[in-house]
Formats: structure tokens, C-alpha cells, sequence
């Protein structure tokens, strides 16, 4: 099994480095499943109905979110008819949409969860219980499972990398929209990465202008914060798991930019 995650697309410099790179992408990896972090696809917060499709249409099989999921709150009226789309699953019961998602493709099963950290973001039900359960239910059902970690600290999410070791083939994080360079397989065959990193602007603050970055940085006064413009990367991880061992065999850091030397 082949996994490609793209990580946290920004605005519409995100999705627009997403749709010219996406073919090329396929043509070198052919991956079973594809999957995208879509929670800031919509002008830097939240995703609307329209992207959600625009990412199915791209060939994205399935849509994982986080911390900005409500930020444009007419995902309450179509989420839970959402069939390839998961937000944080430890968010408390009667919560729209779904944590967890089951994925088919080429006589595949690829299990997605979601969770949310606690360490400098909203409190929600513990993320490592919330997942040991949701592992636990699924586990007999699919060939392998993917962890998307939406989280702040570093700490936490490598903190849960070793805790899924062996019972989850991937554990990615996202939130931080800095790609981390400890992409690795872990002992008991889990790859794992701190963070994906962003797929948009690259000449920004974390997707944002940076002269409204500075300001609230400098003056400490309410700003309303901007998707930059000008260049665009696309952040993303390639995994491999030997279908016979359930573990994974690698995971590759991918980083495009415009100075990028493309595939040969």
C-alpha cells in the first residue's frame, strides 16, 4: 500500500500549487490512497463545500481537518453528509461528522483518524484514550491505519508517534505548517513525521501576509490576518507499508517550490 498526504493546503495559493503539481505527483508515486489536510483551504480558515469537492475532484480520497474545522460554519449543514471527511475525533459525542473514516481502493482498506492535541489548543477529550479506542475498534476491519496528529506541541505529537507504534502504519502531524526534517520508521514498523508541513504561500508567516504578522507582533493590536501572496510551495509525505508485514517500509519527506529541480 501507497499513501500520499498532502499537508495543510492555505488558501487559494494552496489550492491552486495543488492542482498544477497534483498529476505530476500521481505519475511518480501512484499512490493507493491520497489524502489532504483541507482545515485552511478556504482563505486561510475552515473549508468549504465547494473545495471539499474541488479535492475529490482532484482525486483525493479522503480529507482530514482540525482547530479552524467550524471556522466557515456552513460546514454544519452538509459534514455529516460527508462521506470523505474526518474531524478531530475527541471532540465530545453528538459533535457533527465524524473522527474516523474507512477508506477502499484496489481491494485496500486504509482506516483515517483525526485527533486534535491539547497542548496550547482548545481542551477537548484526551487525544491518546480517544485514538487507543478508535484504533482498537478498527483494527480487525482494514489493512492499515493513518493517524493525522493536528497539534501544537512537538512534544505531544511524537509523544503519540511511539504510543501508536505498532498498531498504527502512519502518524503524521500538522498544525504548525513547518515541515519537520525526523520523517523515519519508527521500531515496531509506524512512520512517523512531527509535521507535514503547509502547501501554500511560501513567502509568508505561516500562509499569512507578513506585514500583518509583524504589526501584531509589534503594536500587540487586533489585526485581521491576510493569506500571503506571492510564491507557492506544496508540503507533503510519501509512505510505503509491505502489505504482508503491516508495517511501513518508508516514508519521504516531499517539498516543491519554484526552485525546485522536478523529477527526472
Amino acid at each position: 500500500m501507497k499513501i500520499l498526504f498532502i499537508g495543510d493546503v492555505v488558501g487559494k495559493p494552496g489550492r491552486d500549487i495543488l492542482s498544477n503539481q497534483i498529476g505530476r505527483l500521481k505519475d511518480k508515486y501512484n499512490p493507493t490512497f491520497m489524502l489532504v489536510n483541507g482545515e485552511n483551504a478556504a482563505n486561510g480558515r475552515g473549508l468549504t463545500k465547494k473545495i471539499y469537492q474541488q479535492f475529490l475532484e482532484l482525486g483525493f480520497h479522503g480529507v482530514t481537518m482540525g482547530n479552524h474545522t467550524w471556522d466557515n460554519r456552513d460546514i454544519f449543514e452538509w459534514i455529516d453528509d460527508a462521506d470523505r471527511i474526518v474531524r478531530p475525533a475527541n471532540y465530545p459525542d453528538g459533535t457533527p461528522g465524524v473522527g474516523m473514516m474507512k477508506l477502499k481502493q484496489n481491494g485496500k482498506k486504509l482506516a483515517v483518524i483525526n485527533v486534535m492535541g491539547n497542548v496550547f489548543l482548545p481542551s477537548l477529550d484526551c487525544p491518546f484514550r480517544t485514538v487507543d479506542r478508535l484504533v482498537e475498534e478498527v483494527r480487525d476491519e482494514v489493512d492499515a491505519i493513518f493517524v493525522d496528529v493536528h497539534a501544537e506541541a512537538t512534544s505531544e505529537k511524537i509523544a503519540m508517534g511511539y504510543h501508536l507504534d505498532g498498531r498504527a502504519q502512519a502518524v503524521v502531524g500538522t498544525h504548525t505548517h513547518v515541515q519537520t526534517a525526523d520523517e523515519r520508521v519508527l521500531p515496531n514498523g509506524t512512520a512517523y513525521i512531527t509535521d507535514v508541513g503547509m502547501t501554500g504561500p511560501l513567502d509568508g508567516v505561516l500562509g499569512m501576509d507578513a506585514s500583518v504578522v509583524l504589526k501584531k507582533f509589534m503594536t500587540q493590536l487586533p489585526v485581521r490576518f491576510e493569506v500571503a501572496e506571492g510564491r507557492e510551495q506544496l508540503n507533503g509525505v510519501f509512505i510505503t507499508i509491505d502489505d504482508q508485514t503491516k508495517r511501513a517500509t518508508k516514508i519521504e519527506r516531499i517539498h516543491l517550490d519554484d526552485q525546485t529541480v522536478w523529477f527526472d
